[in-house]
């Protein structure tokens, strides 16, 4: 995707005298994580952001980092799979501007071998991915429909975006769970962008295809970190400036599933 300038920001976002866009983002974590990285690149566009996760700490910490750098940042901790709190996070979100940027990022990586994989394990991924999705896509939809933006505009009303993952494209042990959970949020995707692009919302699922250069993956894995070699894994900065260029795309040519993996990763 061409890299767009600050200029198609501002096109999409209100006048100067009007409250800042807002881009609310559900699974933020640590601060070298995908969360935190798009909250930086959108709060860099200047939109508020809000941040939603289930460790008030990260969540203040990443917060302040935004503010620290001259952003705007608004942590609001919940858990996704639970429909009062999203619905209660989703009141302040609508209040602090006109929502224009949702994105769902929450999973729950559950890894065993089927036969010892427990039913609450499964339940567990699922909720946080196919259910946390749906209510959070619930909730952000009715914000960006209610923003002042004309549906008819280049960039429409907003933008609704989803983390997928390879296991959302095929199943394979041990991430039995996690592949049922992560094809059931891809399916929700499609289903929303087929319903509510026409009414100017722009829902995109984005797979993310090897591993990422975060927090996770270097105190997890630190082994795989070093075997990947430069650019080998995913860089946080990089992902993020893809769902921006998601955002700014005009309505004319909107990606629904976008992959994204290292040059040498195979697939």
């Amino acid at each position: 995707m061409a890299v767009t300038s600050n200029t198609a920001a501002a096109e999409a976002a209100p006048s100067t005298s009007s409250p800042s866009p807002v881009a609310w983002i559900a699974g933020v974590g640590a601060s070298a994580g995908l969360g935190a990285a798009l909250a930086r690149r959108f709060a860099s566009e200047g939109f508020a952001v809000a941040l939603t996760g289930r460790t008030p700490a990260q969540l203040a910490a990443v917060a302040a980092e935004i503010e620290a750098a001259g952003g705007r940042a608004h942590a609001f901790a919940g858990d996704v799979a639970s429909e009062a709190e999203i619905h209660g996070i989703a009141q302040k979100v609508r209040a602090l501007g006109p929502l224009t940027v949702a994105i769902f990022n929450a999973a729950s990586a559950v890894r065993a071998p089927t036969l010892e994989l427990s039913v609450e394990q499964f339940t567990q991924a699922w909720r946080t991915s196919a259910l946390g999705g749906f209510i959070f896509g619930h909730e952000a939809l009715r914000g960006l429909l209610a923003n002042p933006f004309a549906a008819d505009g280049a960039h429409a009303r907003g933008t609704l975006l989803f983390t997928g993952a390879t296991a959302a494209l095929r199943g394979k042990p041990p991430f039995a769970a996690f592949a049922a959970a992560k094809a059931a949020l891809r399916s929700l995707s499609q289903s929303l962008a087929r319903e509510f692009g026409p009414q100017g919302v722009h829902v995109a699922h984005v797979v993310i295809d090897g591993g990422i250069d975060g927090e996770r993956l270097r105190t997890g894995a630190p082994q795989r970190v070093e075997q990947a070699g430069d650019d080998g894994l995913l860089q946080l900065d990089a992902i993020a400036e893809s769902y921006w260029q998601l955002h700014v795309q005009h309505r004319s040519a909107w990606t629904q599933e976008l992959d994204l993996r290292p040059f040498k990763e195979p697939f």
